[in-house]
């Protein structure tokens, strides 16, 4: 799935051609505030080929965000990440500050949600939160994810939100 959409916003699977992009989304000391801070050009750059080889890896990953008329909004992707020593597959996003407060979290929150669950029929799927950041925790939750536990990650307090696949009815 190298494309995909939502009512406001197009997805568009990774490439070096978003570097430029992602720089200037991760040098925004607002946005970087809860993604582990400001991240330098060779960081992200990195950040991009590690991101890359994910989709190589497992068939999904992460995709640059732009709004319909062509202008980039951000970065949402589906990726497996070791959390307290689990394997675990996360949801996660970032948005440029001028799309904050618009809704195009919880939009991109429940078409990742529906992508990971449904068409990649994975089991369940995180979304890991700084206990600070309720925008996203109240995102996680209008996509009926539900608090799972709350740990340390990278010296910061969080809270992982969970979703499961729903359990089909037994046939009759």
């Amino acid at each position: 799935m190298n494309h995909f959409s939502t009512k406001r916003l197009t997805a568009e699977r990774l490439n070096e051609s978003h570097l430029a992009d992602l720089v200037a989304l991760h040098l925004d000391a607002e946005v970087s505030r809860y993604l582990g801070g400001v991240r330098t050009p060779e960081i992200t750059k990195t950040y991009l080929a590690t991101n890359m080889a994910h989709w190589d890896q497992h068939g999904f990953g992460l995709w640059t965000l732009q709004t319909k008329c062509g202008a980039f909004a951000g970065r949402a992707g589906i990726r497996y990440i070791l959390v307290d020593d689990i394997d675990e597959i996360e949801i996660f996003y970032a948005f440029k500050r001028e799309f904050w407060g618009q809704g195009f979290a919880s939009e991109i929150a429940a078409a990742m949600t529906d992508i990971g669950l449904s068409h990649f029929e994975l089991p369940s799927l995180i979304g890991i939160v700084n206990v600070g950041n309720g925008a996203s925790r109240r995102v996680l939750e209008r996509s009926d994810y539900l608090i799972d536990r709350s740990t340390m990650r990278h010296g910061k307090d969080v809270v992982i939100y969970r979703k499961a696949k729903a359990a089909r009815p037994p046939a009759r």
